[in-house]
């Protein structure tokens, strides 16, 4: 899979990589990874959850508000990003509203205390809309945003014996 870029508002030449949602936050920071579920409607972890000790939660790219709102009892923040995926945040107190531009870095919330993680932490789902169809179904592709972020990436085999 291709690692994931954003193009940054008014940048020229290559798109850059997104940004920890955590200011500071490194590999070691993250808490749960992702686990793509194996078919669109099974079961996984869409997402990684990072320690936010903090609090800030800060957009990992320029981007316009999609969702601001409570979903089963969590605050949640959607944003939009040029290249049209979605990077979507839990549990999230935020004063944004929907239709706000954000550039990359700036703060788009407050995680709440510990809800799902032993320490306070923000769940980062990044998605494509649409990107699987089964039948009429239509299901959302969820990415690893740690190959986004360059933390980590797909596996390669390579032989035991190299050819001769």
């Amino acid at each position: 899979m291709p690692r994931v870029v954003v193009a940054r508002a008014g940048a020229s030449g290559p798109a850059a990589p997104l940004l920890p949602p955590v200011p500071g936050a490194g590999p070691e920071d993250v808490l749960r990874g992702f686990a793509a579920p194996a078919r669109p409607w099974g079961r996984g972890h869409r997402g990684v959850d990072v320690a936010a000790p903090g609090g800030r939660v800060t957009a990992p790219a320029p981007g316009t508000v999609r969702f601001v709102g409570t979903v089963v009892g969590r605050g949640v923040v959607t944003l939009e990003h040029p290249d049209g995926t979605l990077s979507s945040f839990e549990p999230v107190d935020s004063s944004l509203v929907v239709g706000q531009a954000v550039a990359a870095g700036q703060e788009i919330g407050t995680a709440s205390a510990a809800v799902h993680c032993p320490v306070r932490c923000v769940h980062w789902g990044l998605r494509r809309e649409d990107a699987w169809r089964v039948g009429a179904a239509r299901y959302d592709r969820y990415l690893d945003p740690l190959i986004a972020l360059g933390w980590s990436g797909p596996s390669v085999l390579w032989p035991q014996d190299p050819p001769a």
